[in-house]
């Protein structure tokens, strides 16, 4: 797992082991970052149940100014913290080992660009983005990795759905704000 472009570009990225980690994989990052490529820059990025941190990295890479990662393991906490420093940019992340739900339901912080991508068939997809929508920006976006099975609503408080966009298995739910001209 390598940053794709920006100025980390090429540099390697670790990841956990084990059946309960599931890296967000190559083709759908550079889909995400295809759909998203001209909101990146100078934003600020959540990366929610971050794992190993890649997606955040990634927009921290292409020029975000500052990138939240969250996540309730505190391995993985461990894991994007190292991740950072082997990129040198550890000086524009904010990471916190805490329950993502618990977190999005009380932060006073604004996001502009959201990535959850929870264990899947947990529900815990569902509860983010109940729990998100007060925390991004209006001219933001919320983009959801889910199985192809698993459904979500349309709308979500004032952002409703955008786009669907499939990979195999994987779906890509992109939500923006109903009054904004968004993705």
């Amino acid at each position: 797992m390598r940053v794709i472009t920006g100025a980390a570009r090429g540099r390697k990225l670790e990841t956990l082991s084990g059946s309960d980690v599931r890296p967000t994989t190559d083709v759908v990052k550079e889909a995400v970052f295809s759909i998203i490529q001209f909101l990146v820059e100078g934003r600020v990025f959540l990366d929610a149940f971050a794992g190993s941190g890649q997606m955040g990295i990634e927009a921290l890479s292409r020029g975000a100014k500052c990138a939240y990662f969250l996540d309730s393991s505190r391995k993985s906490t461990d894991m994007v913290r190292k991740n950072l420093k082997a990129t040198d940019l550890s000086d524009k992340a904010v990471v916190k080992n805490i329950d993502t739900v618990s977190f999005l339901a009380g932060t006073p912080e604004k996001f502009d660009i959201v990535f959850l991508d929870p264990p899947y068939g947990t529900g815990l997809l569902q509860q983010a983005l109940a729990s998100v929508v007060g925390a991004v920006n209006p001219g933001g976006c919320i983009i959801c990795e889910h199985p192809k099975e698993e459904q979500l609503p349309e709308e979500v408080g004032q952002f409703a759905v955008k786009k669907h966009y499939r990979y195999g298995k994987i779906v890509i739910t992109v939500y923006s704000h109903k009054e904004v001209e968004g993705i």
